[in-house]
């Protein structure tokens, strides 16, 4: 756990050291759970959006964009649920004076029997060797039984109370488990309430006439209420998806984990329409689907996993979470749900407007099921940042810190050197600098002796770094290293931007899935 906490805490301080993100409005003191994407973070950000953006809308021709507005009509809330439902059961600790999500204390409870049953799997796959069946070893050995059968019975049980609303249950729960505060150890709990999270705000040019409205908490609804508009002017035939990328805004009283839990957000969503009846088989398409898109990006198959929720959402009738690793365990970073036809039809009830789709096959009208994809776009870029940074031994005892991103997501695709500031080579280097930079973001760094340069480059994540020296003036050559490798190679200047673009290229990563 020490292990884990000093990895997050190298994360934190790595963010801000190299440009990548800083505290918002750090010069008043900052405000709690507030992020600013610097530099680097702006650009590694919205590299993660575009590959995102390429692989759902771009490669599929039944999807199309979207972009809807932050402020919506207040009764737009009301239908969608979030009005009455959008709540976190919170618990207080009378000692400490902190407050928790009840249910999140109780799922990190569970999270440690599973790795209490992880840890003999372990041991025991060390022990037997190649012959080790980890089927058959969990559905026989006691002790790996009890800890999987204990956090299923704690999840499903929380998960029944929640769905009730019986909230004293919940803490029932809590107190039966002897879950203390994570900080003082404490037990002295109060009872579990609801609170809403919606930010609420005001429309109108005086405060008598000002219209009550709300800073949106998702993305979804915008896409719903112009479904009808969308699928007209498309001329969109069912199967099809509308892909949104926008901020969202949820007052967060548990906020916490660096970028993990905010409370101005980025996400990610796709809701697909789809015919009544065919849900599921969509459903399970977009699991896979999704999943293959993480798995193009090398962060590693054993740091994800599925979990299929016991307590279902008012509007969902299937769902489930790809969760991964973090620092601090695996949590949601992506959520694919079944919503049923919830959403049209509660529309449809407030609006008074038809929001269906006709059949030219069958000649009749219908409300589609919808099967969304929903990705948290700031948790994407700490998946991947802390997953790629990394502390790393060399032969000769020294050790570098290199920030392994998958390359068609770093920043700076290259940075061009000269080895030393006189004999012209600056001038080349920023003549590569001109012809690169049509194609690739690079940068240009001249400062420090080139081993301290090529540092500075791995720990930005950089994967290239292409130095000028004298022999360049001869034959137009130059020595170009890789990031993950530290090998380098002599090559041609008029190679360069295809070296580069077979590294970086999306199309090449896309392929992976």
């Amino acid at each position: 756990m020490a292990k884990q906490e000093d990895l997050f805490k190298n994360v934190v301080s790595h963010a801000k050291e190299y440009g990548f993100i800083f505290p918002s409005s750090e010069i008043y003191d900052g405000l709690s759970a507030v992020y600013d994407y610097a530099q680097n973070g702006v650009e590694l950000k919205k590299n993660i959006r575009e590959y995102w953006w390429k692989a759902m809308v771009q490669m599929h021709e039944n999807i199309v964009g979207l972009d809807a507005a932050i402020l919506m009509h207040p009764t737009t809330w009301k239908a969608s649920g979030h009005v009455d439902a959008f709540n976190d059961p919170l618990i207080d600790n009378k000692d400490s004076k902190k407050r928790y999500r009840a249910d999140v204390l109780i799922e990190d409870y569970a999270e440690k029997l599973n790795l209490k049953a992880k840890k003999e799997i372990e041991k025991a796959r060390e022990r037997f060797g190649a012959s080790f069946d980890e089927e058959q070893y969990k559905t026989t050995n006691p002790r790996v039984m009890e800890y999987l059968s204990k956090e299923r019975e704690i999840l499903e049980r929380m998960g029944r109370s929640l769905g009730s609303g019986d909230l004293e249950d919940v803490k029932n729960l809590i107190e039966e488990l002897e879950i203390a505060d994570p900080e003082t150890g404490s037990r002295n709990w109060t009872d579990v309430k609801q609170f809403n999270l919606m930010f609420g705000t005001k429309l109108g040019a005086s405060a008598e006439n000002a219209m009550d409205l709300y800073l949106r908490p998702e993305t979804a609804q915008g896409i719903f209420v112009n479904f009808l508009n969308v699928q007209k002017t498309g001329r969109m035939k069912v199967p099809f998806g509308i892909a949104q990328t926008g901020k969202a805004f949820r007052n967060e009283i548990v906020a916490r984990q660096f970028i993990f839990r905010m409370r101005e957000f980025e996400q990610m969503e796709m809701q697909f329409f789809v015919k009544p009846g065919e849900e599921m088989k969509w459903y399970e398409y977009w699991k896979e689907t999704r999943l293959n898109w993480h798995l193009s990006l090398g962060l590693g198959r054993q740091n994800y996993r599925f979990h299929d929720h016991e307590k279902l959402a008012h509007y969902a009738n299937a769902a489930a979470d790809i969760e991964f690793n973090f620092p601090f365990g695996f949590k949601e970073l992506e959520g694919i749900h079944s919503r049923t036809d919830f959403d049209l039809k509660a529309h449809e009830q407030y609006s008074g407007k038809k929001l269906q789709y006709f059949d030219t096959e069958t000649n009749s009208n219908y409300v589609p099921y919808v099967v969304e994809t929903s990705v948290g776009l700031d948790r994407m870029f700490l998946a991947v940042f802390a997953t790629s940074l990394q502390e790393e031994t060399l032969e000769d005892g020294s050790t570098r810190t290199v920030l392994r991103l998958p390359s068609v997501l770093a920043p700076t695709k290259a940075a061009v050197l000269p080895l030393v500031k006189k004999d012209g080579l600056p001038e080349v280097a920023q003549k590569i600098i001109e012809d690169l930079k049509w194609d690739f973001n690079v940068a240009y760094d001249e400062k420090d002796a080139v081993g301290r340069r090529y540092r500075r480059q791995d720990a930005l994540g950089t994967p290239f770094c292409i130095t000028v020296d004298h022999q360049t003036l001869e034959d137009d050559t130059v020595t170009i290293r890789h990031r993950d490798s530290m090998a380098q190679d002599r090559v041609k200047i008029s190679d360069l931007r295809q070296i580069i673009n077979d590294e970086v290229s999306v199309r090449n990563w896309l392929m992976k899935m």
